[in-house]
């Protein structure tokens, strides 16, 4: 009998970290986040735990996010968060899995070569990395073997693999809210009034939210109803840089594709991709069609882990690297 073998992709992403294992699906879904102890520098808690503690943490605990644009940061924090979330799921310590991670598209070769380091030491048996893209065009049930030309916006935390990102959305709310009214709110608060009211639509719906933070000047606890319409504007303005990339991209592309994608549409993954009027912005500036992919922020680790069915088809998109045995 050969020595039983795990395949698992992971989506390493900037705000969030999902693992997908082979015949399981979805396994885990947690925030990018370490916590550590600035005495000892242990790390005590990563993910979720690790991410209740952002802003409101005693001196010695720190929160840190490893990665930072899709690209990892701080290697030992890495390690330790990759670590801890795979003693989530393998009981078994023995048991090394096959580990797929997805990387933006710009990544260089010495970022790359990190990213494989860290999964190594994190306890991969042997590392393949693939394209942020592919792997969404594969999450996406796109076949990928076929010839036609599909472009793909995979809008995520940090990276837009055509830009910026997701969080860039949360940083708006924050500055919107510090600079009209002086109201100083943490990451957590400022996602979760994207969530619910985030929207570039043309029409906005009569949504309101209520915000928690600290007024700056009296540094009192504060709390602001909000509403859709107004935080358009500063959204918008990010939104806005997505579809002039997009447009950027599609001036260099060449013409038979381009054909091709006014026929398939662009296909929107990731979280960010979410947001409200987003496909309809970019339908409307760049006049083809767009549409959220199923299951749209987990399919980027969906592709991942399901990359390995198409790893003799990818000989130049996939690079294989670092093996630990």
């Amino acid at each position: 009998m050969g020595e039983m073998t795990t395949d698992i992709g992971i989506d390493l992403g900037t705000a969030t970290v999902i693992i997908y294992v082979k015949g399981k699906g979805i396994v885990l879904k947690e925030p990018s986040v370490a916590a550590y102890d600035t005495r000892s520098g242990k790390v005590t808690c990563v993910g979720r735990e690790a991410y209740e503690m952002i802003g409101r943490t005693p001196d010695r605990i720190k929160a840190v996010r490893p990665l930072d644009q899709g690209v990892i940061s701080d290697n030992e924090m890495c390690e330790k968060m990759l670590q801890l979330f795979l003693k989530k799921i393998y009981k078994n310590a023995l048991l090394k899995p096959r580990v797929a991670l997805c990387v933006p598209s710009a990544i260089t070769d010495v970022e790359s070569r990190a990213v494989v380091e860290v999964a190594v030491k994190a306890g991969a048996r042997k590392v393949y990395l693939i394209e942020e893209p592919v792997a969404a065009a594969i999450g996406a049930r796109i076949d990928i073997a076929k010839p036609s030309g599909h472009l793909i916006l995979n809008v995520g935390g940090g990276t837009a693999d055509i830009a910026v990102l997701s969080l860039k959305f949360d940083q708006a709310i924050i500055r919107y809210l510090r600079d009209h009214y002086g109201l100083l709110v943490g990451e957590k608060m400022a996602e979760l009034a994207k969530r619910e009211i985030g929207t570039v639509e043309k029409n906005p719906a009569n949504d309101v939210f209520e915000v928690k933070g600290r007024n700056l000047t009296t540094g009192l606890p504060e709390k602001r109803t909000i509403t859709a319409a107004e935080l358009r504007p500063c959204l918008l303005e990010i939104a806005e840089q997505i579809v002039a990339t997009m447009q950027a991209v599609l001036e260099r592309t060449p013409p038979e594709l381009v054909g091709d994608i006014h026929t398939t549409g662009a296909v929107m993954t990731g979280g960010g991709s979410l947001l409200r009027g987003l496909d309809e912005l970019v339908e409307t500036r760049l006049r083809i069609g767009a549409q959220v992919a199923e299951a749209a922020e987990e399919c980027v680790a969906i592709g991942t882990g399901r990359c390995f069915d198409f790893i003799d088809q990818l000989p130049e998109d996939v690079i294989r690297y670092g093996t630990n045995r």
